[in-house]
């Protein structure tokens, strides 16, 4: 019996509960993916995916990084730096560098540490969900202190997020409450960036508001407050979704690898490379969009101009022609064998990404006092249903004593 061709729905019920078969059964039988139903491409080998990220002249941002975006054919509104090719994309990245500079990083360390005690202090050892109780609250806080959200609002910000993204199976663009929340979302950070044109202060939107850049006519110019609403929402977006689904994702896979979760118990300093390994074997996002600009040519297969191709860096993180055991979950594995893409590679690799890694190293040394024995509530277990962020939204755990 011949084997069915492989499918790929990145909108369906078996791709939201469990991609990495899938995954492999692409890199091995179509690593240059078509879907005819949809009209988009994917790529899910290391090499090509790598290649691809780095190659913004073929594959590029300037139409979204979503397939609905991209397929739209009308852009992204307003100047993100997502949505961005270069040389507009080096302008806008200098700016927001500045904000995440290492000494800028490390000034949060304090501030992660008291957000991490304070939530594990309230948590129940017997009745702890470590999604709902904890890496779900903490991240936003931090990323939207940093860019000036009043206390007020900064879980209302996780919230719309969190909605924003949802997609229903065999839809892949926004649902009604998602629409809703979008709105919601960039009508709140455009206020704040009026109210802070106004009323200035020492936060990311303040200094957004004041800084320069080239216009297209050559002219030095500031940002409007719709850029920097978007520049703020995308920050506050990467800021929460990644460190509340790489930890509930690690809970989970150090349950199914208890080895490891005992080897972090033995021995703290491997906290920073069980991290990376995290990022590897089952990251939070898997996958951007990218619009072709021109033609590509991989394994014998032409990829036109004017497509969509989905840049799939979770199967690439678990490629067995780039990882020696790729399907395993090693903390000890060599790190050099290829790039971790967990958080992306090339120009648009993630702007957070050292203070993500600082959240989820100081989350796991509290965790590790909090819970060093712990079962998953397996039944309990809720995964999101999401466009590119892949995790869960419910992880009970009973902490053993």
């Amino acid at each position: 019996m011949t084997k069915p061709q492989v499918v790929f729905d990145p909108f369906s019920d078996e791709y939201f509960n469990d991609p990495y078969d899938i995954y492999l059964r692409m890199q091995d039988e179509a690593p240059v993916y078509y879907s005819e139903e949809s009209d988009f491409y994917a790529l899910t080998r290391h090499a090509d995916v790598a290649a691809a990220l780095k190659d913004h002249e073929t594959y590029s941002s300037s139409q979204g990084c979503d397939l609905a975006t991209v397929q739209a054919g009308e852009g992204p509104q307003g100047k993100v730096i997502i949505f961005m090719d270069p040389p507009d994309h080096r302008v806008m990245r200098s700016l927001v560098n500045k904000a995440f500079t290492p000494r800028a990083i490390q000034s949060q360390r304090e501030t992660v540490e008291q957000l991490v005690d304070h939530y594990l202090a309230q948590a129940d050892p017997h009745n702890f969900d470590v999604v709902q109780d904890f890496s779900g609250p903490f991240p936003v806080e931090v990323i939207t202190r940093m860019a000036g959200v009043p206390e007020d609002y900064r879980q209302m910000v996780r919230e719309w997020i969190d909605i924003s993204l949802v997609r229903e199976p065999g839809n892949m663009g926004f649902t009604e409450a998602g629409a809703q929340a979008a709105i919601e979302s960039g009508t709140y950070y455009y206020q704040l960036a009026q109210e802070r044109r106004a009323n200035p202060q020492d936060d990311m939107i303040s200094r957004l508001i004041t800084a320069e850049i080239l216009g297209e006519d050559g002219q030095v110019r500031n940002l409007d407050d719709v850029e920097v609403a978007g520049f703020t929402a995308l920050l506050g977006g990467a800021g929460a979704e990644t460190v509340t689904k790489l930890l509930g994702n690690a809970m989970v896979t150090f349950a199914k690898n208890p080895d490891q979760w005992q080897k972090l118990v033995d021995d703290r300093s491997k906290v920073p490379a069980a991290v990376e390994e995290m990022l590897r074997f089952d990251g939070p996002v898997h996958y951007n969009v990218r619009f072709t600009l021109k033609e590509a040519h991989l394994h014998g297969i032409t990829i036109p101009a004017g497509k969509p191709v989905f840049l799939m860096k979770a199967a690439a993180n678990r490629d067995p022609r780039a990882f020696t055991a790729a399907h395993l979950f090693d903390i000890d594995r060599d790190r050099t064998e290829a790039q971790n893409l967990g958080f992306g590679y090339g120009i648009h690799s993630c702007l957070g990404a050292a203070l993500a890694r600082l959240e989820t190293t100081i989350a796991l040394e509290r965790l590790l006092d909090f819970m060093p024995r712990y079962e998953v509530q397996w039944d309990g277990l809720a995964r999101v249903q999401m466009q590119n962020v892949a995790g869960y939204n419910r992880v009970p755990v009973q902490v053993l004593r």
